[in-house]
């Protein structure tokens, strides 16, 4: 028999300003749930978490949680206020009986010492702080809103294991793919206020919602149909039966009230990057180059060249000196010794990520225009403001609208519309995936793809890096930087670790290889075991095996492609559905592995 739900919100509905936030939405969380709320910018998702923590009261709804469950949840801005230091922070969340060296060894494992001073901790420290508090008392219900925000890939890596191993019910919202993938098994998707839950992680998810929304489609152009043919026979079609006629312009105004009241989904951000002439064959080059502040080497002894239409990616922990390398490599900053060499016909734009481009009195339209005018100019043609804002999911009235009340996702969107306005063909963009959501991040992703100029791209998101890069600049610690052909999951197979933490790369192991040259592959790491018969079995037969799963997925789209099965028969659609997305995880893992065996087999 299954335990009851520590946490039941039922019916919930909140409007802000005259406008429905959130219409109608359930949350129902059970002992050891591991449940994701994904959702556009704007859906509605924080409001939820708040409802379910209890910290923001709806409209209309219930929220029941079982007598002595523990909820803790993780705010995306928290209040330090009143603490001395951010040990005391922490021990301040803990309940009596609660094991009070967990605050201590979470915030030592960090990063943290416990002795900082909360007023003068960064973006990244204040949510490692945050993040002890929230798991310290080992609660029933954890929910962590946006958790990975300002963390460095070091520190997801270990909240990824941390939370793979607690008790805890978890409720999670971020725009991490891989974070979310790892850890959820169930999804709940707030779309245009109203919850639907399957149950399958999120990396079921986006295949079962593209589903969703054709055949919610293809059901809204039935309906236009059925409007016209109504309203046609009204027009020529009215007999002398007077029941009748009634009945049927009865249905005929339901009909246009359903069309009415239906809630299309929110538009997408229409991304396409300002291109200048081609740069050079040569677009940088590093030559012996070392970059030290004090005692404290970022760069030593790097070479490295850059070329036209290259994707390099620069991943380390945070304070490794990536915004360092990059103004080396820009020439913004000299370095100590060495030589960077920049190639000819060079038009850079760069996306920092202190976003110091935004001064807070500025309007939205200024930063656009710089204060000129209603006009800003995307690749020689001159758009009207208003227009060029709808593009990035602007409404018209926040064209005037301060930059200070815009949320983190809306800051970076402008961002994003004021460098892609300009004309280049060197994007430098600094963790530009920031408080974007998963639909704006693929829309990112495709221009990146279509952008024909060259790429540099610091991120901690690893899903972000696999899709774009097409090799990885990591720091191995003491100024060291190596070049790793592919993404970031590539690297992790040729390099056999992932980044570390800035104090343990500083480490330096025995045995220690050479400094690797640019662009070569790096040697596997000593001791790497070679193919068993297993795996050799296992590599012979993976191909057959993904044919299967190719051919199945055709099979599930074709079923999925009858316009009329959702109507029809909704059960075989959500059968088919959920199949759709196991089988295309599977084949994804499947073709992981064979990529995996193939390169332990070469090696």
């Amino acid at each position: 028999m299954a335990a009851p739900p520590l946490l039941t919100l039922q019916d919930a509905a909140l409007t802000f300003g005259g406008t429905p936030l959130i219409s109608r939405a359930d949350l129902t969380i059970a002992p050891g749930d591991r449940t994701c709320i994904v959702g556009r910018n704007g859906s509605g998702k924080s409001t939820l978490m708040k409802i379910a923590a209890g910290l923001a009261e709806p409209d209309k709804g219930r929220l029941f949680v079982q007598p002595g469950t523990t909820i803790r949840y993780l705010a995306q801005e928290p209040d330090f206020s009143g603490f001395a230091n951010t040990l005391d922070f922490v021990e301040a969340g803990l309940a009596p009986g609660d094991p009070i060296h967990r605050a201590r060894y979470l915030l030592e494992s960090l990063g943290m010492t416990g002795e900082e001073d909360p007023a003068k901790l960064s973006g990244g420290e204040g949510r490692r702080v945050a993040l002890a508090r929230a798991l310290a008392p080992e609660p029933d219900v954890l929910l962590l809103d946006e958790p990975t925000n300002h963390l460095d890939l070091p520190a997801i890596e270990w909240l990824e294991a941390e939370l793979k191993g607690i008790r805890a019910a978890l409720v999670l919202i971020s725009h991490d793919r891989r974070f979310l993938s790892s850890l959820s098994r169930a999804t709940i998707w707030l779309d245009r206020g109203e919850t639907r839950r399957i149950e399958q992680g999120f990396s079921g998810f986006e295949a079962w919602r593209d589903a969703f929304l054709e055949e919610e489609e293809r059901n809204q152009h039935k309906l236009d149909r059925k409007i016209a043919d109504e309203e046609h026979w009204l027009r020529y079609g009215v007999t002398a039966r007077r029941k009748r006629n009634v009945r049927r312009l009865g249905n005929l105004h339901a009909l246009r009230k359903d069309r009415r009241e239906h809630r299309r989904p929110v538009g997408s951000v229409s991304m396409q990057a300002g291109e200048a002439e081609s740069s050079g064959a040569l677009v940088m080059e590093a030559r012996g180059v070392s970059k030290s502040y004090g005692e404290r080497k970022i760069v030593d002894n790097l070479s490295l060249r850059v070329m036209r239409g290259d994707r390099l990616g620069i991943v380390g922990a945070n304070g490794a000196g990536k915004s360092t390398l990059i103004k080396l490599l820009t020439g913004e900053i000299a370095p100590d010794s060495g030589e960077i060499v920049l190639g000819t016909n060079l038009k850079p734009v760069i996306l920092d990520q202190g976003r110091a481009a935004l001064e807070p009195g500025m309007t939205v339209t200024d930063v656009l225009t710089g204060g000129r005018g209603d006009s800003v100019v995307v690749n020689g043609r001159s758009r009207h403001v208003i227009g060029y804002l709808k593009d990035f999911l602007f409404a018209p009235e926040q064209a005037r609208t301060p930059v200070s009340v815009l949320s983190g996702g809306e800051r970076n969107r402008l961002l994003i519309a004021k460098a892609l306005a300009q004309p280049s063909n060197l994007l430098v963009l600094d963790e530009p995936t920031n408080d974007l959501d998963l639909e704006t991040l693929d829309l990112l992703q495709e221009m990146l793809d279509d952008y024909e100029g060259t790429l540099l791209l610091v991120s901690h998101d690893r899903d972000f890096l696999d899709r774009v890069g097409g090799s990885v600049l990591v720091s191995e610690g003491e100024g060291r930087w190596v070049e790793y052909a592919g993404g970031y999951t590539d690297m992790l197979t040729q390099r056999g670790k992932g980044v570390e933490a800035r104090a343990a790369a500083g480490k330096k192991s025995e045995g220690k290889a050479e400094k690797a040259e640019p662009r070569e592959r790096a040697a596997p790491p000593p001791g790497k075991p070679k193919l068993g018969f297993k795996d050799q079995h296992e590599l012979k037969t993976l191909p057959e095996r993904i044919a299967k799963l190719e051919a199945g997925i055709v099979q599930l789209k074709t079923i999925l492609a009858d316009a009329g099965l959702y109507a029809r028969d909704p059960a075989r659609f959500e059968k088919a559905s959920t199949m759709l997305a196991q089988a295309e995880t599977d084949l994804a893992a499947a073709e992981d592995r064979w990529l995996e065996l193939e390169m332990l087999r070469e090696g």
